[in-house]
């Protein structure tokens, strides 16, 4: 297995993510919004990249997300689902993800989810992609916002909300500080 020490060329980990100002992430499994312009940033930002997300988040959508290499990390080693590879590990996913990323040339290896596989990937990332939810919103899985003052705002764009979008946002790239 690779070790993520030992490689000549790191593919950057970047956690993408939507969150509200208030640090809700998901209700039920679900978005607890409706953004189909941060839908289509997502599939740009993503397309051609690993992917790797936890088992819940792989069932919310429900199939493996095309043009991507979709892993699935999870505690139960007899889950599995046509299309994707699954991974009980943190390291061996990233390891895996980064294989992967160099065979492809991908520009980086996305972290999309959900709570508990941002939280284990977060000390591992270099940058995040957080769209920020403007609004408080009610939910079940949160990110830690607190976590954001050990990293540094690099660039930030608006999107209204109004008849396409159900709340205004801002997709936000941060690198760490240091």
């Amino acid at each position: 297995m690779m070790d993520l020490q030992e490689t000549d060329e790191n593919v950057p980990v970047v956690l993408v993510l939507a969150v509200s100002e208030n640090g809700v992430i998901g209700r039920g499994n679900a978005l607890p919004w409706d953004l189909p312009d941060d839908l289509q940033h997502f599939k740009r930002a993503t397309m051609g990249c690993p992917i790797l997300m936890g088992r819940k988040t792989f069932e919310s959508v429900g199939r493996p997300l095309p043009g991507r290499t979709n892993l699935v990390l999870t505690r139960d080693v007899t889950w599995h689902a046509p299309g994707v590879t699954v991974l009980t590990s943190v390291d061996e996913a990233l390891a895996r993800a980064q294989a992967q990323a160099l065979i492809d040339g991908s520009a980086a290896i996305c972290v999309v989810g959900g709570a508990e596989i941002y939280r284990l990937c977060l000390p591992k990332a270099d940058r995040l992609l957080i769209t920020l939810v403007h609004g408080n919103v009610d939910g079940d899985a949160t990110f830690d916002l607190s976590v954001l003052r050990d990293w540094k705002e690099q660039s930030r764009e608006l999107f209204p909300g109004g008849s396409r979008n159900s709340h205004d946002f801002s997709v936000v790239e941060f690198v760490r500080c240091g």
